[in-house]
């Protein structure tokens, strides 16, 4: 099958790399475009359009006007929205019935990467079988499929996209209800949110708005700020006296909170709160939520005391969603943060999620610390080994070594040891009840994969 096959270029979640190198050279970046606007061209015959947001990365500006080339030369009109969250885009392209989305973000990364991320006509992230399609017409000649001089893509420039999305955002809180006497930390990473967040949490009666990370220069996005460095906002948390912190990574399509403590609050307490609490007021679809292998033991066996199930898929949040579609669920989310909630949105938005979680918090009139504290995770270590060369995923020892580390944890805790789809990292993950068990599993694989990768 198609999707068993390799992918050259796409990743896990689209497209990335260092900017101007690799994959995300111009050059690259517009033969994509091309391959794209070929593929979606094709499949209706008609004259179609893209739209395009991007984070607040320099490379941004390299990167649009190389796909905005690309898109055009084969004649496919391109709307431009400028900084933007991801999760915007991906609504934005249903909202105006464009044919494909994109967004030029490396996420949490730092701005020296970038990267592309597709969204159908659906709003949904591409299926791997589309992927593999472009791909195969990027080793097209180039001059195949060019459209007619008379027949390029025209290209506008939409000034008002950020405000639309905001309105978007709000109409997800309960009607009738407010954010009155909170005060709230906002951490935006420097990054797509800068606008946006602060403005959706002010314009739904917060007392307070403390954003943090909205001064964005091209090259501090995620730079000891947001979701990926929470240590900025539990300190403001601390010393403004604010109710809650919500911080978002450099595209916002994933959030980490803080209680009014400064304690870091990670997604599988979320998805635990907003599943439970969905399930209470008959919003759950189905009496579970979806999450990854990642997701912590406490999170599965708390929701099994609530008589919900915890439905685990691969790392991503497109397998995420891809589960939550096909079998009906309305909930779901990454321990990184990513939060799915298709009542909204077809994919993950930060910003939605964080506004479920408030909604949450205001309804209960309880402190954050109360209710952002359901379980106790149990003891998990997640370590990366970097490596160069050939991937040390398929060395025999090391696939025995796994195997034994899953035998000595049995039924008490789970080892996860996985590919980065973004970086060539290992992933080393082990959680237990007994915590020097679980730090001599990761340590022996930690120590094995580095032995195989030197």
């Amino acid at each position: 099958m198609a999707n068993m096959k390799t992918k050259q270029f796409f990743g896990t979640d689209g497209v990335r790399g260092k900017a101007n190198f690799g994959k995300m050279t111009p050059e690259n970046v517009m033969r994509l475009g091309m391959a794209a606007g070929k593929y979606f061209h094709k499949q209706n015959g008609q004259r179609n359009s893209v739209v395009i947001g991007k984070d607040t990365r320099l490379s941004g500006y390299m990167i649009e006007p190389a796909l905005v080339a690309g898109f055009t030369a084969v004649g496919m009109d391109v709307k431009l929205f400028g900084p933007i969250p991801t999760p915007a885009v991906s609504l934005m392209t249903r909202t105006l019935r464009a044919d494909l989305g994109v967004m030029i973000t490396a996420s949490h990364n730092q701005f020296f990467d970038n990267g592309i991320k597709f969204f159908g006509p659906d709003g949904r992230k591409l299926h791997d079988d589309t992927e593999h399609a472009i791909e195969a017409l990027m080793q097209e000649k180039w001059k195949e499929g060019l459209a007619e001089s008379e027949y390029l893509g025209r290209v506008k420039r939409y000034e008002d996209v950020q405000a639309r999305y905001v309105e978007i955002v709000k109409a997800s809180f309960p009607r009738r209800m407010r954010l009155s006497g909170l005060r709230i930390v906002v951490d935006c990473a420097h990054g797509a949110a800068y606008r946006t967040a602060p403005d959706t949490l002010w314009e739904l009666g917060a007392e307070k708005v403390i954003p943090i990370g909205v001064s964005p220069n091209g090259t501090n996005i995620n730079q000891s700020c947001g979701s990926t460095s929470t240590d900025l906002l539990s300190k403001t948390v601390v010393d403004m006296r604010a109710d809650i912190g919500i911080a978002f990574d450099g595209d916002a399509d994933r959030l980490i909170m803080s209680d009014e403590k400064g304690k870091i609050i990670d997604g599988d307490q979320l998805l635990a709160l907003i599943g439970t609490g969905w399930a209470k007021s008959g919003q759950l679809a189905k009496p579970g939520v979806v999450a990854t292998v990642m997701s912590n033991l406490g999170l599965e066996r708390y929701l099994e005391d609530k008589k919900l199930s915890l439905i685990r898929t691969n790392v991503g949040d497109r397998y995420v969603a891809e589960r939550m579609r096909k079998d009906g669920y309305n909930v779901g989310g990454e321990q990184s943060g990513h939060m799915l909630m298709t009542d909204f949105a077809p994919t993950g938005d930060g910003a939605i999620a964080a506004l479920q979680v408030l909604a949450e918090i205001v309804r209960a009139g309880k402190p954050a610390s109360e209710m952002l504290n359901l379980f106790t995770p149990v003891p998990q270590k997640l370590k990366n080994v970097r490596y160069s060369g050939a991937s040390p995923m398929r060395h025999k020892d090391l696939i025995a070594a796994i195997e034994d580390a899953k035998s000595d944890l049995g039924n008490s805790g789970r080892v996860l040891v996985r590919a980065s789809g973004t970086e060539p990292l290992i992933r080393v993950m082990a959680e237990g009840d007994d915590i020097g068990q679980v730090e001599r599993v990761t340590d022996g694989l930690v120590n094995l994969i580095k032995s195989i990768a030197a």
